[in-house]
């Protein structure tokens, strides 16, 4: 069969390297794609969403996978289901438990899933007088899509009115911070769940940790994500039923019953607290850096989970995953996660590569023969082992041979677990 991959990142290149090692794939086009995904698929100079449902209008494709977030609020899945071709991923109503953080708020709200108490405000003003009565820490979200970047820890009063501020006022984020969430600041673990979805039935992955803070002890502004482990060796198997039966069944039956049929990824970020697991936010897709690593590990043709999603029959398909440890190291520009570098000539790829080491393409192109640095997040070096430690090791090793002028990335991913 035909596969279109839509998207330009790790998590994109991840799922190519999954799809490519499935008996029925034949052709895998990625839109637009990067360097890395330029050698095992054909990259597609198109990105806009109207661009690409006219190339399916005229070429064959029998799946598309949608990767990033902006693609499923404006529609794309909607759209593609027009014109009859399968697409996993949720609606654009689906997947407003991500684009809109102030619906998935109210939604757990009414249905009594544990999150963090909270208030929303689309008046600069009525949100700074807000925080003056409120406990400290405090966390400041924009409402809309900031491509994982949308939230501010404020440790002191001046920490959130500057947040306030950046995001209402100089909309740093643009059209995504004209209304903002204040909550509580959870004290606890943070998790990664994700769980494959056909609109009723819901399997969950192995718990996996993301590191999101630019620094080393999880100092310095949020970014898309820096690193990630999986599985996450002191998460239970007892805290694992709980959140699928407390958080991940009870939200796709919410969107269910309100006529948002949600077939794809859901992906709630979770706080492990003294009281129980919370939903610090949704997702509505892989994650990125997480995808990286659950590539690594998932045994289970992708091609066949991806249909069973689509085609509402999740129940049937035993998915299996490798008792193996995974880990994905990610290498930044300088710069990131505010204004990165770009072409910056990376070196040492070939060489890094060993046999538990895959290299996952980010912001990165071709020029000929070299290939130079184009976004923030650059590359995932992921390995595998027998135990986190055994994984991380490798993957530290690879990364000594890999540069590229301004070339940043954490040293401590996963050390909290081992």
């Amino acid at each position: 069969m035909n596969i279109l991959v839509v998207g330009n990142g790790g998590r994109e290149h991840a799922l190519v390297w999954k799809l490519r090692q499935s008996s029925k794939v034949k052709n895998i086009f990625v839109t637009p794609g990067n360097a890395g995904t330029a050698q095992i698929a054909q990259n597609l100079d198109i990105s806009k969403t109207e661009e690409i449902i006219d190339w399916l209008k005229i070429n064959s494709a029998d799946l598309v996978v949608i990767g990033p977030d902006n693609y499923l609020s404006e529609g794309i899945v909607d759209k593609i289901q027009e014109i009859g071709i399968p697409v996993f991923g949720p609606t654009k109503n689906a997947s407003e438990i991500e684009w809109s953080k102030s619906f998935a708020k109210k939604l757990m709200l009414e249905e009594n899933i544990p999150t963090a108490t909270f208030q929303i405000f689309n008046d600069f003003n009525a949100a700074n007088l807000y925080i003056r009565n409120q406990k400290l820490p405090l966390v400041i979200k924009a409402n809309g899509l900031a491509l994982g970047k949308g939230v501010v820890i404020a440790e002191n009063l001046i920490q959130a009115e500057n947040a306030i501020k950046e995001i209402m006022s100089n909309k740093i984020y643009g059209d995504a911070g004209r209304e903002i969430i204040i909550e509580e600041y959870l004290q606890g673990k943070e998790i990664s769940i994700h769980a494959f979805c056909d609109g009723e039935n819901v399997a969950l992955f192995p718990a996996s940790q993301d590191h999101k803070r630019i620094f080393d002890y999880d100092k310095g502004p949020n970014t898309g994500g820096m690193g990630t482990i999986a599985p996450v060796p002191w998460v239970t198997d007892k805290q694992m039923e709980e959140i699928e039966e407390k958080i991940v069944l009870p939200t796709i039956e919410a969107l269910r019953k309100r006529g948002r049929i949600f077939q794809g990824i859901l992906y709630p970020g979770i706080m492990i607290t003294e009281t129980g697991p919370k939903v610090i936010e949704f997702n509505a897709r892989f994650g990125d850096p997480e995808a990286q690593s659950y590539m690594r590990i998932l045994d289970t043709d992708l091609v066949d989970i991806l249909f069973a999603c689509v085609r509402g029959n999740l129940k049937s398909e035993n998915i299996k995953w490798s008792n193996k440890s995974a880990c994905c190291i990610t290498c930044a520009s300088r710069g990131y996660p505010s204004v990165s570098e770009k072409d910056k000539t990376i070196n040492g790829l070939e060489t890094a590569r060993g046999i538990d080491i895959v290299i996952f393409h980010a912001g990165t192109k071709k020029e000929g023969n070299v290939t130079p640095t184009n976004g923030g997040r650059v590359l995932g070096i992921t390995a595998t082992g027998n135990n986190l430690s055994q994984s991380l090791t490798s993957a530290y090793e690879a990364i000594k041979s890999v540069s590229f002028d301004g070339m940043q990335y954490r040293k401590d991913i996963g050390a909290k677990s081992i």
